[in-house]
């Protein structure tokens, strides 16, 4: 099990060290412990408590087999931020954020694709039947969309959840991500709005030691949940071979123990549906992709609408359709479906 965050550790690594008192943001008041010659520090018990909140949340969307976006551009986070998330086989962005990134990710993965082909030419020869000046300028694109895209080139869809330090600064993240209803994590510092975050991290983003404290626990959270996804592939795998071995006999006098289980699906696998509107959809007793398939989308809006102001945002419209096809274990095609649409949202066409 990962490290749970330490208060004394936090604050040797300045974790609590806000900004100047006249460049706070009203609203981040309840996380303000007090005011030390003229700049707030952070409360950090409240600090340790919302992470470890992010990252409970961080590992299940990693188990589900969704990938997490970092976003980190700012000089000092930049090169910590490429280090922990490379471990962990996570897309990052750590060059000037590309307008559209996710509004308008069709656009951005063609251009991944023509690094991948670009690379293509170099291996089959084509390459080589360019003039010296073409040559040039292949090689210039290629470096440019390298350093641009090439941390999100395996990202073949869309995130499912996005950790942005310093929010000021990546606010255009920030509105792509609200606009495709995307769990939105971040380190919120003392001069930054938390109302757009769904899961806040009040801490000092400026300070290389305390970016690097909190993305080392993040970082542990999301690779616990990954173990967790190979170990349960694993499992499967071994139980699917037991049943092929097993006697007919034995697998009949099971059945029914199966069927007595009452099972709660993963739905944050449907595009749209975050761990927050997952957990209001369980309590609400909507814990199946077939129950959910069943539901009205009305009746899904007034649900999240009661279970929280915050998720009455979210458009439910598609998600019956998406629940049916994971129910009837259609898993290809609403892959496909899903790379077609953004954020869950299907284009008014009809």
């Amino acid at each position: 099990m990962a490290n749970k965050a330490e208060v004394k550790d936090l604050l040797d690594a300045g974790v609590h060290f806000g900004h100047l008192t006249r460049k706070w943001n009203p609203n981040m008041a309840p996380y303000i412990y007090m005011e030390r010659n003229g700049i707030h520090v952070i409360n950090l018990y409240k600090t340790v408590a919302k992470l470890d909140e992010a990252n409970e949340a961080l590992k299940k969307i990693a188990a589900s087999g969704r990938k997490i976006l970092f976003v980190a551009t700012k000089k000092q986070a930049k090169d910590i931020v490429a280090d922990k998330v490379s471990k962990v086989n996570m897309p990052y962005i750590t060059e000037r954020w590309p307008g559209g990134m996710l509004t308008n990710f069709v656009t951005i993965r063609k251009a991944v694709k023509k690094m991948t082909s670009i690379d293509r030419m170099k291996k089959d020869g084509t390459f080589d039947t360019l003039s010296k000046k073409e040559k040039l300028q292949v090689n210039r694109l290629r470096a440019k969309l390298e350093k641009n895209l090439g941390s999100i080139s395996d990202m073949t869809r869309l995130p499912g959840a996005i950790f942005i330090v310093d929010t000021m600064r990546e606010h255009i993240a920030v509105k792509e991500a609200q606009k495709l209803n995307i769990p939105i994590f971040a380190m919120v510092d003392t001069n930054s709005d938390p109302r757009p975050i769904d899961y806040i991290i009040p801490a000092n983003d400026d300070a290389g030691k305390s970016i690097e404290a909190i993305l080392g626990h993040v970082t542990d959270a999301v690779a616990e949940g990954l173990a967790e996804r190979k170990a349960d592939k694993q499992g499967g795998k071994e139980e699917g071979e037991k049943a092929k071995a097993a006697p007919k006999k034995e697998a009949k006098k099971e059945a029914p123990k199966k069927a007595a289980k009452t099972e709660t699906d993963d739905l944050t696998k449907v595009e749209g549906i975050g761990p927050k509107a997952a957990e209001a959809l369980v309590a609400a007793g909507v814990t199946t992709y077939e129950a959910l398939s069943k539901e009205d989308a009305e009746k899904v809006k007034t649900i999240l609408t009661d279970a929280s102001p915050r998720l009455a945002h979210l458009d439910p419209t598609s998600w019956a359709k998406q629940a049916k096809m994971a129910a009837e274990g259609k898993w290809d095609e609403l892959k496909a479906w899903q790379d077609s649409v953004s954020g869950g949202v299907e284009d008014s066409e009809e």
